[in-house]
């Protein structure tokens, strides 16, 4: 396994390289004294007990007392986390002096009033492996600024200078830095001094430091890297190749004419770990967490599923840098990170991103129109299986993301729909319309465009968001086409879509069939935990939940029977709806006992098929939908699709 390979380029001009041997080498002005009046300096203190320790240099502080805090949230994941619950120590002087420092809240302090600039000095607890908080160990520093930088309040929309430094030891020599944070001193991939507008900007650009493989390509006029921690045996060509397909697929969707990108420098970092999944936007970069497994290897013809499942995550997240990170929410334009910031408009900006980062790919070539058509249906069958969907609109579940989407129990998939899935096929009936009604002429990308010019490019400068009653008003602007009843019955309303019509207008055909093999159903889905078959989720009024049973109840015999996973399928494939089963179950440690009537199986098992021959008219609209058919990718996949995870935060 070649975790570091030596540098060498193509034709392209692209590279790949290893960590040089050795402690990065400083550059002669990457210690010198802040330029700024808010300075942070951070180093891995003792990577074995996974502590950060951060100093914050205020030059000109509040002379009634200086307060601070750290954000309650992160953007980009809708909860309340607490970061602060991670800080360990603190303590502030100046001049030498010490001050004395008191807890306000539970993510806030006060330093007592002083003439001159003020220290604080802190320790930051890292050890959450994902891609919102922080992670240190022997092996990688991780961090998100959220986790580590005390906001100033008061001079948040002052300049900030970060000098990173790598841990002391031996051990760490070699270790490198990848960031998108604008270099001020620090030589690229090196420890040293950073450099950030504001402390929004300070906040968005995640750091990871160690050794870690590097590609890079470039699309747009901007140099994208990927930076991949973590054991794996990547073929960065191949990777580096497909990433950068779908790179221009999607700058080209924004940009048609100039075909930029909206940074000057991308960052792909991925974490390779046994089994995770997770991503979260930045401005210019993004966090990323897979497994390795997930990722291309040398030599490999086929592309498992996984590996699709990690293109379409990337492909989510690098959306992003347009729509959310640029194109935003009024509600967004800019954070309160004390407390939750509400918007119904998660579905536009989540779930708008869920139905362009396959679509991506295809319009790329990476995968073909079959595997498109195979995922779009595993999405299909994911939000139908939901009862929830019934209760639930798209734009309640946005408003509601902050207490349920990113808190869910057994209730769950009862009460909620998910405004990342459901909003994608949103997204997928209000393009499809577009296109019918215009005869081609019309889109989704229109509107995507529209709002780019209109909020995005200038948002840095402007912080002018999408109010919550504009998005049907900027459709009729961006394609002269009025969908004010479509949106408000399907984002606003709780009823199923009409999926089937709309895609048979491109000659694709929708077909369902029941999830189950047999013609029965226990109303309840069921995961093997500790060698036990136990209910995840009993559904609303379904055979299960009517009989009495409920989430977290062990089945222990069906009929006087043993049953496990297999033999609970095996048994249900040779009933029907209507057969009686006699339920023998455990409810904490008192044996129940109950008699259950079989519902009949829901068709809730999409398939999507391209129709064997088309008219001029579905194939026109079929074409400017999935892109012009391109020969077969270098890779084919066999076998079914997997149901990708919403593309929320690991």
């Amino acid at each position: 396994m070649e975790r570091f390979p030596s540098r060498r380029s193509d034709a392209a001009g692209l590279a790949h390289r290893s960590a040089p041997a050795g402690r990065p080498r400083r550059t002669s002005n990457a210690t010198a004294e802040p330029a700024t009046a808010i300075a942070y300096r951070i180093r891995p203190a003792d990577p074995h007990a996974h502590l950060f320790e951060i100093e914050l240099r205020i030059a000109h502080p509040d002379p009634a007392g200086q307060q601070l805090a750290l954000p309650a949230w992160i953007p980009g994941s809708y909860m309340i986390r607490e970061f602060a619950r991670h800080v360990v120590s603190i303590s502030a002087d100046s001049g030498g002096r010490e001050l004395r420092v008191r807890k306000l809240d539970k993510h806030s302090w006060q330093v007592r009033r002083c003439d001159g600039p003020l220290t604080v000095r802190y320790r930051v607890y890292a050890w959450d492996l994902s891609v919102r908080a922080a992670h240190l160990d022997a092996s990688h520093g991780f961090f998100n600024g959220t986790s580590v930088f005390l906001r100033v309040l008061g001079q948040e929309r002052q300049p900030c200078d970060v000098l990173i430094e790598p841990p002391e030891g031996p051990a760490y020599a070699g270790w490198q830095v990848a960031t998108t944070l604008p270099e001020a001193g620090a030589p690229r991939h090196g420890f040293g001094r950073y450099r950030a507008a504001d402390y929004d900007e300070l906040i968005d650009h995640p750091v990871e430091m160690g050794r870690f493989t590097l590609a890079s390509f470039e699309a747009g006029g901007a140099v994208h890297e990927i930076a991949i921690t973590g054991r794996h045996d990547t073929d960065v060509d191949r990777l580096r190749r497909d990433l950068a397909q779908v790179c221009r697929e999607q700058i080209k969707l924004f940009e048609p004419r100039s075909q930029r990108a909206p940074v000057k420098r991308y960052l792909f970092q991925v974490m390779a770990v046994g089994d995770g999944y997770g991503g979260l936007e930045h401005r210019a970069s993004t966090a990323l967490i897979c497994g390795r497994n997930d990722l291309p290897y040398r030599g490999m013809r086929e592309a498992p599923d996984g590996y699709r499942t990690f293109l379409g995550l990337a492909s989510h997240e690098y959306f992003h840098t347009w729509n959310v990170k640029r194109i935003k929410p009024q509600a967004f334009a800019d954070y309160d990170l004390r407390q939750e910031n509400y918007t119904e408009l998660l579905w536009v900006f989540e779930g708008f991103t869920s139905y362009y980062d396959d679509l991506m790919l295809v319009r790329a070539g990476v995968i073909t129109r079959d595997e498109y058509l195979k995922a779009l249906a595993s999405t299909v069958s994911g939000v139908l299986r939901g009862p929830g969907r019934a209760l639930q609109s798209v734009a309640e579940s946005s408003f509601d993301a902050w207490i349920k989407y990113y808190r869910q129990d057994e209730n769950s998939p009862n009460a909620i729909v998910s405004y990342y899935t459901k909003g994608s096929l949103v997204a997928l009936c209000l393009d499809l319309t577009l296109r019918a009604q215009s005869g081609g002429k019309a889109s989704l990308d229109d509107v995507m465009r529209l709002m780019w010019q209109r909020y995005g490019r200038e948002f840095f400068t402007q912080r002018r968001g999408l109010g919550e009653d504009e998005f049907p008003a900027l459709l009729r602007e961006a394609t002269g086409i009025a969908l004010d009843a479509q949106i408000k019955r399907w984002a606003y309303g709780s009823g199923d879509l009409p999926l089937a019509k709309l895609l048979a207008g491109t000659g694709v055909a929708l077909t369902m069939k029941p999830a189950e093999s047999g013609n029965a159903s226990l109303g309840a889905r069921v995961q093997t935990r500790e060698q036990q078959l136990v209910i995840a989720t009993a559904y609303q009024g379904q055979a299960a939940q009517r009989a009495g049973l409920s989430a977290g109840d062990t089945l222990l015999a069906v009929d006087g029977l043993r049953v496990d996973e297999r033999t609970l399928k095996t048994l249900l494939a040779r009933r029907r709806a209507g057969d009686k089963l006699r339920i023998h179950a455990f409810r904490r440690d008192e044996l129940i006992e109950c008699e259950l009537t079989l519902d009949a199986a829901p068709a809730t098992e999409a398939t999507l098929k391209i129709e064997g021959r088309l008219n001029a008219g579905k194939r026109r609209l079929l074409d400017d939908w999935l892109g012009k058919e391109k020969p077969k990718p270098s890779f084919s996949r066999t076998g079914a699709a997997r149901p990708r995870p919403d593309p929320a935060p690991a």
